[in-house]
C-alpha cells in the first residue's frame, strides 16, 4: 500500500484549522506512551543523581576543530545573508554538497533541490516521514528494539505499529555475545506484511544494539518491500560510526528500493554536534514532495548558520572522502577504541557486554549484579528498570534500560539488559569504570 503519485499530503494538514492537538488524539495510555518516556524520565534522574552519565546519547567531547571553525567563520567573517532566513527546504549550499556526496554514496545522480531536504535534526526528519506517508489505519513495521519515539509518531499520524523482533542467538563457544547475533525470524517478518502495510522502519546501524544489518538481511527486507509494494523509512544516523571493517549498506542502493525508501540523516551524529540540530532527508522527489508540505506547515525553517557550517564540513570530507585523514575514518577508529575499553570495563566486573558493530552505544547484561536490587513484589515496572534508576541513585552510574526500547507487548521478555553509551572522554570512561570495580569489590567482600 505504498504512496502514489496522486496521493494527497496527510489529512491532517487539510484539516488543520478543526483538528484539536494531537495529544488528545490519544488515548490515555497513549498520551502516557508519549509523556513519560523512559528516556526523559532517565534524563531527569542522571541530572539529579549521576557522577557519570553513559545513559544519554551524545559526545562529552568537543566536535571537530574544522568544523567549530566553519561556524565561527560563518558568525564572523561570512555573509550578513547567514543570519536571515534561507532557502527553506535546506541551505543551497548544504543541499548540493548532501547531494555530492551520496550521489557517490548511492551510485545514482541527485537533484539537490528535490531529492534532498534539511530538517531540525533527524527527529524532525521522521515526524515529516510519518506524518506525511502515514495515514489513518495503514501499519507501519517496527523492528525492535528501537529508538523510542518510532511508536508515538506512527500512533500521532493515525497508523499502527506491528512490531517484530531482534531475537538473540548467544554464540555456543563461550564468546561474547555481538549485535550481529541478534537477528530477525524471515517467516515471522514476511508474515508481517499484508495489504495494509504503509511502511517499515529500519534502523542501521541499530540504536540501541549497535546491530549492522549485513546485505543479506537488507536484502530480505527489500525482497519484502518490493514484493508488497511497501515504503521504508531509513534511519541511518549513524551511518559513518561502524567498526570492525563491517560495512554500512544502504538500503536505498538495492534493486528496486531507491523509489520507495527515504534516507535519513543526521549532522549531529555524523559531526559529534548533537546540539546543532542539523538533520536531512535524501529521496525520491514523489516522497519527499509530501515530506515538504509538512516541514513548510511546521517548522518552516531551519538555522542558517548551522547549515551553513555544517556544508562547510561536508565540503572538506567531499574532497578527503575514503582518505586516512577524513573525520569519517578517523571517528569510528577512535569510537572504537572506547568501545572496546568499556567492553573490557563491563566484562572484567561481570556485566556482559554485547559487542556492537555501530553507534556509539553499547547494550550489556546485567543478570550477574541481580542480586543487588532488592525485588518489588506485584511490579508492573521491568526489572531493568527498577536496576538502573536503583544504580544511578545508589552508584551514581547512568544507563538506560533495554525494556525502554521494545513495546508493551515485548519489553518484559528483555529486561535483563541496560544500555550505555561510549562516546565519551576518557576521563568519563575511567570514572565508570572505577564505579564498576568499587561496587564488585564490594559484592566480593559482602
Amino acid at each position: 500500500m505504498a504512496l502514489q503519485e496522486g496521493h494527497q499530503p496527510h489529512s491532517f494538514l487539510r484539516d488543520a484549522v478543526s483538528r484539536p492537538c494531537a495529544s488528545t488524539l490519544l488515548t490515555p495510555s497513549e498520551s502516557a506512551f508519549v509523556s513519560l518516556l523512559s528516556r526523559v524520565e532517565f534524563v531527569k534522574l542522571a541530572t539529579t543523581y549521576s557522577k557519570v552519565n553513559l545513559g544519554q546519547g551524545f559526545p562529552d567531547f568537543p566536535a571537530p576543530e574544522f568544523l567549530r571553525e566553519a561556524l565561527l567563520r560563518a558568525l564572523s567573517g561570512g555573509s550578513p545573508m547567514l543570519h536571515q532566513y534561507t532557502r527553506a527546504f535546506g541551505h543551497p549550499p548544504l543541499v548540493k554538497v548532501l547531494a555530492q556526496f551520496f550521489e557517490k554514496l548511492l551510485g545514482r545522480e541527485l537533484d539537490p533541490m528535490t531529492n534532498v531536504m534539511v530538517t531540525v535534526g533527524a527527529y524532525q526528519a521522521l515526524f515529516c516521514c510519518f506524518q506525511a506517508l502515514v495515514d489513518e489505519g495503514d501499519e507501519v513495521i517496527i523492528i525492535e528494539p528501537f529508538f523510542d519515539c518510532y511508536e508515538p509518531m506512527v500512533k500521532m499520524a493515525g497508523g499502527t505499529p506491528v512490531f517484530v523482533p531482534l531475537r538473540p542467538n548467544p554464540p555456543k563457544d563461550g564468546k561474547l555475545m555481538s549485535s550481529a547475533d541478534w537477528q530477525l525470524d524471515p517467516a515471522e517478518l514476511a508474515s508481517k506484511f499484508n495489504e495494509r502495510t504503509k511502511a517499515i522502519v529500519l534502523n542501521s546501524p541499530n540504536n540501541p544494539l549497535g546491530k549492522v544489518f549485513s546485505r543479506g538481511e537488507l536484502g530480505l527486507i527489500a525482497e519484502l518491500c518490493v514484493k508488497h509494494d511497501v515504503l521504508c523509512i531509513s534511519d541511518e544516523v549513524y551511518e559513518w560510526l561502524v567498526y570492525d571493517g563491517k560495512q554500512h549498506i544502504r538500503i536505498a542502493s538495492l534493486q528496486g528500493m531507491w523509489e520507495r525508501t527515504v534516507i535519513i540523516g543526521s549532522a549531529g551524529k555524523t559531526f559529534s554536534a548533537t546540539g546543532w540540530k542539523v538533520g536531512w532527508v535524501v529521496g525520491p522527489d514523489r516522497l519527499l514532495q509530501h515530506l515538504r508540505t509538512v516541514h513548510q506547515n511546521s517548522v518552516y525553517h531551519c538555522a542558517t548558520i548551522a547549515q551553513e557550517a555544517v556544508a562547510q564540513g561536508f565540503q572538506r570530507e567531499l574532497t578527503l572522502y575514503g582518505k586516512p585523514e577524513s573525520y569519517f575514518v578517523q571517528l569510528p577508529k577512535e569510537l572504537q577504541q572506547k568501545r572496546d575499553w568499556l567492553v573490557q570495563s563491563l566484562d572484567g566486573v561481570g556485566m556482559k557486554p554485547i559487542i556492537p558493530e555501530g553507534t556509539y552505544f553499547l547494550v550489556a547484561d546485567i543478570s550477574p549484579f541481580k542480586s543487588d536490587v532488592p525485588d518489588v513484589p506485584n511490579s508492573d515496572e521491568p526489572y531493568d528498570s527498577r536496576f538502573a534508576k536503583w544504580m544511578v541513585k545508589n552508584k551514581g552510574l547512568a544507563a538506560i534500560p533495554l525494556s525502554a526500547f521494545y513495546s508493551e507487548a515485548h519489553k518484559n521478555n528483555y529486561t535483563n539488559f541496560i544500555r550505555f553509551c561510549f562516546a565519551k572522554e576518557e576521563a568519563t570512561l575511567k570514572a565508570a569504570s572505577d564505579i564498576l570495580q568499587k561496587w564488585k569489590q564490594e559484592k566480593t567482600s559482602s
